[in-house]
């Protein structure tokens, strides 16, 4: 039987602060927020992308996650209405935690840093094509490692608390 989340409408900065941090515009104009101390990582280079995804429909299925464990991962939509936030924490061996997994979906105006060593599915968008400029450091052996997981389906649920 294949596990089920509910991909909350929704995202808050506080639900999200175990994976990392929200990507959002200042309050007030003329004013900056920085997430510089996100970001870097000792010997690596700064990568900068710009990738283009079909969308999903809820629901979905994922079977694998990843995570960067040397840096952070910071995802900026471009041109998306909405997009999905899948996350799981880390067991103590490394491997992710399914039972731990949490689901979001997130408007295009929010962004999101995943911090170092964060599980993750890939990105995702809903609704129509979508864009996201990405940026990490990279330059370790294992900048990427993957997981294979028994196949978790996301299905819409409620508004985040």
């Amino acid at each position: 039987m294949t596990r089920e989340i509910h991909a909350r409408n929704g995202i808050t900065a506080e639900a999200f602060s175990p994976f990392g941090a929200l990507i959002d515009k200042p309050a007030q104009p003329g004013q900056r927020r920085y997430y510089t101390d996100w970001l870097g990582g000792s010997g690596l280079s700064p990568v900068f992308h710009v990738n283009r995804i079909e969308p999903v429909d809820l629901p979905t299925s994922i079977g694998k996650l990843e995570r960067h464990p040397h840096a952070a991962q910071a995802f900026v939509p471009l041109d998306i209405s909405r997009y999905l936030v899948t996350v799981a924490p880390g067991l103590s061996d490394g491997r992710p935690d399914v039972l731990g997994m949490q689901s979001f979906i997130v408007p295009g105006s929010i962004g999101v840093i995943y911090a170092p060593g964060v599980w993750h599915a890939e990105a995702s968008v809903l609704d129509s094509l979508g864009a996201f400029a990405v940026l990490m450091w990279r330059g370790a052996a294992d900048d990427d490692v993957i997981a294979q997981i028994a196949p978790v389906s996301l299905v819409e649920g409620k508004l985040a608390a």
